[in-house]
């Protein structure tokens, strides 16, 4: 047995108690529901861009509660194609929807790619939602007071607004979608296909979100300010957890029917590799996990992303005849 095998044996074995509610999926679908309702009002504007070989657009559309979600979409024109697939980027905490430049080698890969903000963090997109408490250091804590409110369900639900958004454009075809994010933005990928059957991949990267109330105990990454809110407020402490649980990737997992291609970290302190594994090690579809022994949060970096390109020319390879 290698060095690897060794150390990551007790991690395909680990399966925490799962949290999840009884009415789990009725919240789900009344999300999804109200998702739907409302009008996506897709917007895109070209900008001008140093490459001639791809077109930018600068684009916009209606996340759960209107307010607007900015991104980037990119068509890598110089294919000539009818159509493309589309590789939705979600980005990581505190993060935004990037730089075009940044995310030019799905365009050589000979996709279309769209790269969306989460609302309040470091993009242009804002938040209208209304919430009726206060909260602490980030958004990780923002409305746990009420699960209807919670900061994730709005995020969770304008990311697989993100495929509408996709599906709606002449350029993308729409049976060929992917699915891509690193830590927060893995968390997302892994919601998003859970509640979403429409991503034919989930490319997922350090992931967050999963084994929610150990990162709370522990401290770990974005969830610690759930723990300061409730060094606070400890009488809300069932509360919040109960709560968070239905944001918990281990609990939506088992929903999860596309292939999944993962990778963790065993030096990550904020997202840490045995968090991911109580969601990865739920997951009944075709599934796959790189495993990064001395890395931390920065999981494999750009040796990863040659293993997702790899992937999904092993995979996908007639989308890009």
């Amino acid at each position: 047995m290698g060095y690897i095998d060794e150390v990551t044996k007790d991690l395909y074995n680990y399966l925490p108690p799962l949290t999840g509610k009884d009415d789990l999926d009725v919240f789900w679908t009344a999300t999804l529901q109200q998702a739907k309702e409302v009008p996506l009002q897709p917007e895109r504007t070209e900008v001008a861009y140093p490459s001639k070989h791809v077109k930018v657009y600068d684009i916009s559309y209606n996340g759960l509660d209107e307010t607007r979600i900015h991104g980037w979409l990119i068509v890598p024109t110089f294919l000539k194609e009818a159509s493309y697939p589309c590789l939705i980027h979600y980005h990581g905490f505190t993060g935004s929807r990037g730089e075009p430049s940044g995310l030019m080698h799905w365009a050589m890969m000979g996709m279309a790619v769209l790269s969306v903000d989460c609302r309040d963090q470091g993009g242009p997109t804002g938040n209208s939602a209304s919430y009726s408490h206060g909260f602490l250091s980030n958004v990780a804590s923002k409305g746990v007071q009420n699960k209807w409110e919670y900061y994730y369900r709005y995020v969770y639900m304008d990311s697989l607004k993100a495929i509408d958004f996709a599906c709606a454009q002449a350029e993308i075809d729409p049976e060929k979608i992917i699915i891509e994010g690193g830590s927060q933005g893995g968390a997302i990928g892994m919601a998003v296909a859970a509640l979403d059957d429409r991503p034919k991949a989930a490319l997922v990267d350090v992931p967050s979100n999963s084994n929610i109330v150990s990162r709370i105990e522990g401290n770990h990454g974005a969830f610690g300010a759930v723990a300061e809110y409730l060094k606070r407020h400890p009488n809300q402490t069932d509360l919040v957890l109960d709560n968070l649980s239905y944001f918990d990737t281990m609990n939506l997992a088992e929903r999860i029917t596309c292939p999944v291609l993962a990778s963790v970290a065993l030096k990550d302190e904020t997202c840490p590799a045995q968090m991911y594994f109580a969601t990865y090690n739920r997951i009944l579809s075709e599934k796959e996990i790189i495993i990064y022994p001395f890395n931390g949060h920065e999981g494999g970096g750009e040796r990863q992303t040659e293993v997702k390109l790899a992937y999904l020319a092993k995979h996908f390879g007639d989308w890009f005849e």
